[in-house]
């Protein structure tokens, strides 16, 4: 019967249009975060391939370069360049043009629009033909001011996103039940104390205690997820608790009292998957705001820090190029939070109507 009633639930969910194009965008993402080093066209650690000579450059733009070997014994394995990417073994020189002698290969270094100088490279310190060390690319999204290839650090950006979310919404999951399982199973103290401290928090706006505690704990990559966390789980009590309170005195708890079982086992067995619809659809929002307010952090400069490519950071990076002629450099992470969060709350929605959670 329960298998049943899942199987119903799960073609309820997919039978949602915004809710089956939500569940795309965030397996897509999920894909892009774990094979995010291999599908970018800058696969070095953080994406961080500065080339200042071509900085700033519109979507589409195209430049050649030679590859100069650099003498580097590195040779990552397949989960540590999963991971961490793969340091560069070439120093990318941009190049008008070149020209091969007996003995050495001259370049016009790229410096700027009709702007070039010689650079002359021995032969000797070539292994391969002249041809093999030089290559055109195409930035699809353009570069920063750094020269970083925008569509490289926008795919691994989306790694720091959904941890934050996802570790953001177990940390709110845990705290939120357990505390308010304890509020509404037990009621009267352990109540009213358990509320006036859900209360105290509530009256502090989160931006402002998440950069609390961002300062208590420091600037860095898991600082920011631990704060988040700590500041979104009061809506997951307040709602465990009032769910509590509605089944805490029903007839089948009865009976497993009766039956002697711990209020462990009553409220983690019995209670807790019996009320985690209106919990789901929670975790979902919260997954979607740990998004937005990670993005707002990295803009201020608080939340993940260079040359870590987060989302709100490139933001910040670039937003004084939306004035200027080349908008896409803010506008390109822009678009991918706002698709990120439209996902989530897309799901969430499809979840509550799914589970039937208004009656």
């Amino acid at each position: 019967m329960q298998s049943n009633n899942e199987n119903h639930i799960i073609r309820k969910l997919l039978k949602n249009k915004g809710a089956a194009f939500g569940m795309v965008l965030i397996v897509n993402s999920f894909f892009l975060a774990i094979f995010a080093y291999w599908l970018a066209p800058d696969g070095s650690p953080d994406a961080n391939r500065m080339i200042v000579e071509i900085g700033g450059r519109k979507p589409g733009f195209r430049q050649t370069f030679f590859l100069q070997p650099k003498e580097t014994d590195e040779k990552p394995n397949w989960f540590s360049k999963t991971i961490y990417g793969e340091p560069d073994k070439h120093l990318y020189i941009p190049i008008d043009s070149f020209t091969v002698a007996t003995n050495s290969i001259t370049l016009h270094k790229f410096i700027d629009e009709g702007l070039s100088e010689p650079m002359e490279i021995s032969l000797q310190n070539l292994t391969q033909p002249v041809e093999t060390y030089i290559i055109t690319k195409t930035f699809h999204l353009g570069t920063d001011k750094y020269g970083r290839d925008i569509m490289s650090r926008l795919l691994i950006g989306v790694r720091v996103s959904l941890l934050v979310g996802g570790i953001a919404m177990l940390l709110s999951l845990t705290i939120g039940l357990i505390l308010g399982a304890l509020a509404g199973y037990y009621g009267g103290k352990v109540d009213n104390w358990i509320m006036w401290f859900i209360n105290v928090i509530w009256s502090i706006p989160t931006l402002l205690l998440v950069f609390a505690i961002t300062l208590l704990l420091g600037k860095g990559f898991w600082q920011v997820f631990i704060a988040v966390g700590l500041t979104m789980w009061v809506n997951v009590a307040r709602i465990v608790r009032g769910q509590m309170l509605a089944i805490r005195n029903l007839e089948y708890v009865e009976a497993a009292r009766a039956l002697g079982y711990s209020d462990m086992r009553i409220i983690i067995k019995h209670i807790l998957p019996n009320i985690m619809g209106p919990v789901l659809v929670v975790a979902a929002a919260n997954f979607a705001s740990a998004i937005v307010i990670e993005a707002g952090l990295s803009f201020l400069g608080m939340g993940v820090q260079p040359p870590q490519p987060s989302w709100g950071g490139m933001i910040k990076e670039n937003y004084n190029f939306i004035i200027t002629n080349n908008p896409m450099l803010a506008l390109a992470p822009g678009f991918a939070i706002m698709l990120l969060v439209l996902a989530f709350n897309l799901l969430g929605n499809g979840i509550r109507d799914a589970l039937d959670v208004k009656t």
